[in-house]
């Protein structure tokens, strides 16, 4: 379980990440020419963006060519083809279509807006046709990160990619983990007792997803340009599971 007290640090000097780009060099040089460093059990928080982009998961919308189911759907969420094109192309299933909005599950069993899909923070005014797209597996991503980190620094290491995504019945994004490495994902409470004695029966919790959002505090959504945060404080639980445990079994999803 978490300590008493939990620490956020956000590392400055991040530059603009392009692709093969070195990102776990990047973030150790950076760290190098801050006052922070990395001890055991930190926990990096990385943006999927710069994960992305560092991927070469950059796609410019000229070079897709709609098909007619992409068309159809775009005609029903007022959106340009050829984004749905990717849409669909990056999802298992489309499960609601409005004006503005494309709920799908992703590829990687995550149910999200648009598969994820951004163009905000991309190639700015001189590239206003490219998207990024969600890395092609975020937690061999994560993994690969770690691992790097690790060697580096000698210190036990967790890491977490995070992304923004809205939620049912309540307005404004939150921060949740679509990637993770060396950190427990889901904390099983099941079976202890509760301050009066009883037994908890249900109670999980998501502590990547908690510690995703965290992050999200400082990293912010706009030109904050911090896109790495080191979360100190949280007892390290090294666990070969990632973030596909959090994806709840379709059969258990009451809203599909």
């Amino acid at each position: 379980m978490s300590g008493l007290s939990l620490s956020l640090h956000a590392i400055p000097g991040i530059p603009l990440i392009e692709p093969g780009d070195d990102l776990a060099m990047i973030i150790l040089n950076a760290i190098a020419h801050s006052h922070l460093q990395l001890l055991d059990s930190d926990i990096v928080v990385v943006a999927q963006k710069i994960i992305s982009k560092s991927e070469g998961r950059i796609v410019d919308l000229d070079t897709v060519t709609p098909s007619k189911e992409a068309r159809n759907i775009a005609l029903q969420a007022d959106k340009d083809p050829r984004l749905v094109e990717l849409i669909l192309q990056e999802s298992n299933d489309v499960i609601r279509c409005k004006k503005g909005v494309i709920i799908v599950e992703h590829r990687s069993g995550i149910v999200m807006a648009n598969a994820g899909i951004d163009h905000s923070n991309v190639g700015g005014p001189a590239h206003k046709q490219q998207v990024s797209l969600l890395p092609e597996d975020a937690n061999a991503s994560a993994s690969t990160l770690c691992e790097t980190l690790q060697d580096h620094t000698g210190k036990q290491l967790g890491v977490i990619i995070n992304d923004s995504v809205g939620r049912a019945w309540r307005l404004g994004t939150v921060g949740i983990a679509i990637g993770s490495s060396a950190v427990l994902p889901l904390r099983d409470l099941r079976g202890q007792q509760d301050l009066y004695g009883e037994i908890l029966t249900v109670s999980e919790t998501a502590d990547v997803d908690a510690l995703a959002c965290a992050a999200c505090m400082l990293m912010g959504e706009a030109a904050d340009a911090s896109p790495v945060v080191i979360v100190r404080g949280h007892q390290l639980e090294h666990s070969g599971l990632n973030t596909g445990k959090l994806i709840r079994a379709r059969e258990d999803d009451l809203f599909r």
